[in-house]
This record gives structure tokens, C-alpha cells and sequence, in this order.
């Protein structure tokens, strides 16, 4: 008897850890033996890894499950992640939706897809605020061989006010360092020279398990022969301190670029927020990086329309944007999250005002990073080359995460070169291979 092929096909919905989720889930089919097929075609199963940091989140994930029973309405249906784990039995009554998987039990998610049929309904979703457990979710099979994924840490304790991941990671998990270390030694034998460390905090890392911290698995990572890079994803101000700088700067292999949270340029704002630091403090935080690091990137993320938020707020945020001139940033604007003490705040602002606020915010950014990138030109750095960007024309990171575009009549694909920058356009660096 032919032996038939499932086939599964997956949609992930926002952040980096989302995203090395799929990955460990679609080695777990992978070794199923089902095929991995595009979202968009038929397939027997489809998983779809939900978001839930803002409204837009939640309708995207309601708009992918409709999308995938209209594909296929023999199908079977899993949903994951985070709109999965707060908004359960919300999930479960969408049409279509056959398995509720949330944050946590994942490993199984196989076996347990494989038990129901498209008929079903089932919520697997427990209390994660009581899971003390890190999830291994491992990925061994990548088809870019440039930059890996390793996921350190799971959950988050800071309960800022307008968060609702606190309630959909639960608290702080990290992975085991001999772990870790382990992992970063398989992928640099395997070819990745560029290593970037995600978590839901990645700052948290190792204060759970009390033998290990962020800068320490940092340290012994430096280390490591075959990666050229490490990279840190987002990363609370307060982290950063004196004695964290002190202990990472003589690092040859991090990268001079840190993704640093702000939120809001405001004290009376960020104190709202439930953030646990001032402006001053922020401040000194980036000038003690660029003390530390040559050339060293900050970007962050800024949030508008913050219940409260008066015009005068608004303009501190604008004047500390200018101020610390950041090489980039992420501007979304304040999306009321049920469950959160933000979202029965007094004040709430009107969406055409955090519009109107967004678009300020960005277009300082805009200049902010223009000036970053400006200050490059004429100089060759290295490139970590990652795709072909459109005809000959390929596309890298410098290692303060400059998007660099350079021709090339060879594939350069997962290739360092020596690149002369000439001119930006458009957040974008244009630049000559000259080696």
C-alpha cells in the first residue's frame, strides 16, 4: 500500500520568539515525516502561532484561522502562542478551530494534533502562571545557513501596565546554560557564524536559576570557535547598568548594537506605564553603551497614546527622541489590552490623536536615523550578507545592524565581505564589495 504524506503548512504572527517557536514545531512534524508546504496551499494540518501584544494581534490571528479552514475545510486546525493562552475559549468558538494549544505543552503538539479530527474541539490550555518549567524547543534543521536563533529565556515578571504578556509567557523560565552553550557549539558546526539570543525577557536570563546570568552565558559564549557574532534581542534599560557594561565590553564577538525599550520620553508617563526607570537614567544608559562600544547602534521601541498622555508629555518624548538620537525605532501606538491595568485607565486617548502622534514620532526617528547612517558613509566595514535583495544586488548587516546593499555577480549569500559604504537611501545603506 502507498504510503501517503501529510502535509502541514504554518503562520507565525509577531515576535522573534514567535518566530523560533514554528521553527522548533515544524521540525517536530518534519520528524513526523509530514511535508512542511507555504500557508497559502492545501494542507492536513495548519498550525497557526498567534499574537496578542496589541488588538491588530488578535484580529490577525482570527484572520489566518478563517483563512486556513477556507483552504482546506478538511483540514485539522492548532492554534499556539499567546492570543491561544489569554483568549482560549475565545479561540475555541471560532469557526474552523479544531485544538488550543497556549504557551506551554508544545512538545506534544504532534500527538495531540494527530488525535483529533476536523470535527473537534479541544482546549489544552492551562494556568501558565503557575509553570516554573523552561519548554526545550530546539531547532537542529535551518534552511538559511547565516544567522541562528537560540531561545534563552521564557516569561516575564515585569507586569508593565499596558502589557498583557506577563499573562500570556508567565513568569520567568530560563533555560539551563550547559544548555545553551551545548546548542551554540552544534550551530557553529554546522556553519552559522551569527548567533542571536531571543526571550520574552531576555534580561531576566539566569535569575531563576541563580548559577548563571546574562553576562556570565555572554563571557563563555565569547568563546566559542566558528561564531563571529552574538547578538542580543531586545533588552530592558536597567540591565544595562555599570557593572553589566564593565563585564560585556571586551567582548570580540557581540555586536555594538542594542535594541534598548523606552516606551516614552516622559517620567510622568513611563511612571504610569509601570516602567522602573527615569529619562535620566535611560540616558545614561545609552551614553555609557556608546562609551563602551565605537560605532554602537541604540534602537528602540517607543509607544504613543499612553492613557494620560497630554500634549506637553507627548512633546518631552518628542525633545528626548532628538536627544538621544537613536539609530532607529519601532513607533506603534497604544493598544487597550483587556485584563491589564492600563485598559480601564481614565484618559484613554482617541485613535485620530495617536495617529496624528505616531506620525511626529516617526518622522523624528526617520531624521534620527538618517544622521546615524550618514555618519558611516565613506568608511568599509564588514557585511554579513543574508539574501539576494533584487536582480545583482544583495543584502547585509553590518555588525551595528546597518542594512548595507552591494552588487555582486557571485551568490554572497551567508558570505562576510569588506564593504565600502557610499550613500543612504531610504534607511538603507548602498554600498561597493572591495574584497
Amino acid at each position: 500500500m502507498e504510503h501517503i504524506i501529510k502535509k502541514a503548512a504554518f503562520c507565525t504572527l509577531g515576535c522573534k520568539v514567535n518566530q523560533y517557536e514554528t521553527e522548533a514545531i515544524k521540525e517536530l512534524f518534519l520528524d513526523r515525516n509530514y511535508e512542511i508546504v507555504p500557508f497559502n496551499e492545501t494542507a492536513d494540518v495548519y498550525v497557526i502561532n498567534t499574537c496578542s501584544v496589541t488588538n491588530m494581534g488578535d484580529r490577525k490571528s482570527r484572520q489566518m484561522i478563517r483563512r486556513a479552514r477556507k483552504l482546506n475545510p478538511e483540514a485539522v486546525i492548532t492554534v499556539t502562542g499567546c492570543y491561544a493562552q489569554t483568549a482560549a475559549d475565545e479561540v475555541l468558538g471560532i469557526d474552523g478551530v479544531n485544538l488550543v494549544i497556549g504557551t506551554n505543552g508544545r512538545r506534544e503538539i504532534v500527538s495531540l494534533t494527530e488525535s483529533i479530527d476536523n470535527n473537534a474541539k479541544l482546549s489544552l490550555v492551562g494556568d501558565i502562571m503557575h509553570n516554573h518549567d523552561f519548554e526545550e524547543l530546539k531547532i537542529t534543521k535551518y534552511e538559511d545557513r547565516t544567522r541562528a536563533f537560540i531561545k534563552i529565556q521564557e516569561g516575564c515578571s515585569q507586569f508593565c501596565s499596558y502589557c498583557i504578556i506577563p499573562y500570556a509567557r508567565g513568569p520567568i523560565r530560563s533555560r539551563r546554560e550547559d544548555e545553551v552553550l551545548s546548542e551554540m557549539h552544534e550551530l557553529a558546526q554546522n556553519g552559522f557564524s551569527e548567533i542571536i539570543l531571543v526571550g520574552i525577557h531576555v534580561a531576566s536570563y539566569g535569575l531563576d536559576l541563580k548559577s548563571t546570568s546574562l553576562e556570565q552565558l555572554l563571557v563563555k559564549a565569547d568563546k566559542i570557535d566558528g561564531i563571529r557574532r552574538l547578538r542580543l534581542s531586545s533588552i530592558e534599560p536597567m540591565t544595562l547598568n555599570k557593572s553589566f557594561i564593565e563585564k560585556i565590553k571586551g567582548s570580540q564577538k557581540l555586536c555594538p548594537h542594542f535594541h534598548i525599550s523606552l516606551q516614552s520620553g516622559c517620567d510622568e508617563t513611563l511612571n504610569r506605564m509601570n516602567r522602573k526607570y527615569t529619562t535620566e537614567q535611560f540616558k545614561k544608559i545609552a551614553d555609557g553603551l556608546r562609551d563602551a562600544f565605537p560605532d554602537c547602534a541604540v534602537t528602540t521601541d517607543i509607544m504613543v497614546g499612553f492613557p494620560g498622555e497630554t500634549d506637553a508629555e507627548f512633546e518631552q518624548t518628542v525633545k528626548f527622541v532628538r536627544e538621544i538620537e537613536f539609530a532607529d525605532a519601532h513607533v506603534f501606538q497604544y493598544s487597550r489590552r483587556r485584563g491589564t491595568p492600563a485598559a480601564i485607565m481614565e484618559n484613554q486617548i482617541p485613535p485620530e490623536i495617536k495617529e496624528q502622534r505616531s506620525k511626529i514620532i516617526i518622522a523624528e526617528a526617520e531624521i534620527s536615523r538618517d544622521k546615524f547612517l550618514q555618519k558611516h558613509i565613506g568608511r568599509t566595514m564588514e557585511v554579513l550578507f543574508e539574501k539576494k535583495a533584487r536582480d545583482k544586488m544583495f543584502e547585509g548587516k553590518t555588525t551595528n545592524y546597518i542594512t548595507v546593499h552591494a552588487p555582486s555577480d557571485e551568490d554572497i549569500s551567508g558570505k562576510f565581505r569588506q564593504v565600502e559604504l557610499l550613500e543612504s537611501k531610504n534607511g538603507i545603506i548602498i554600498g561597493k564589495i572591495i574584497d
